[in-house]
C-alpha cells in the first residue's frame, strides 16, 4: 500500500470513529483518558477546559500519543496509533468550528473562556489491522 492509499485508509477510520484515547505525560509517566477527536486532514483537535490536568501536562510536555478507531467489535477492526505534539489553541474560529451542543454539559458555549482545543500534529501514524497484516506507517 503506498502513502496515498494509507492516508485514505486513515481518513476512512477517522470518518467512522471520533472517540479515542489521548495519552499525555505526567511526572514522566503516561496519563491516558478518553476524548472526542475531530480532524482536518491529518491534524487532530479535541475540546477540553484550560483548567484540566491535560492542559497543564501539555504545557509542561507537548508529546502525546493517540489511539483512535478500535471499538472492540471485532479483532480485525482497523485503528490508528498516532504519535505527535499537542498545542493549546484558543482560536475563536476553531472553537466555533468544533463546537457541539453536547459540550453544553461542560461549557456555556463556544465563547466560554475555559473552552479550548488541543491541536495535535502527528509525527507518525500507524494504521493497524489492515489486510496487509503489517502496520502501515505514515511519517510526517
Amino acid at each position: 500500500m503506498d502513502k496515498e492509499q494509507t492516508k485514505n485508509k486513515v481518513l476512512e477510520v477517522l470518518e467512522k470513529r471520533q472517540t479515542g484515547v489521548l495519552a499525555s505525560v505526567k511526572k514522566n509517566k503516561p496519563h491516558s483518558r478518553y476524548m472526542t477527536f475531530y480532524h482536518d486532514e491529518l491534524t487532530f483537535y479535541t475540546p477540553t477546559s484550560i483548567e484540566t490536568h491535560k492542559a497543564e501536562e501539555i504545557k509542561e510536555n507537548p508529546n502525546v500519543h493517540l489511539l483512535v478507531g478500535y471499538e472492540g467489535e471485532e479483532y480485525g477492526d482497523p485503528y490508528l496509533e498516532i504519535e505527535g505534539t499537542a498545542t493549546i489553541r484558543d482560536d475563536q474560529g476553531l472553537k466555533e468550528k468544533y463546537w457541539s451542543e453536547q459540550m453544553k454539559h461542560y461549557f456555556e458555549g463556544p465563547n466560554d473562556l475555559n473552552y479550548i482545543l488541543l491541536e495535535i500534529k502527528p509525527s507518525l501514524i500507524r494504521l493497524m489491522n489492515t489486510e496487509e497484516h503489517e502496520p502501515q506507517i505514515i511519517e510526517l
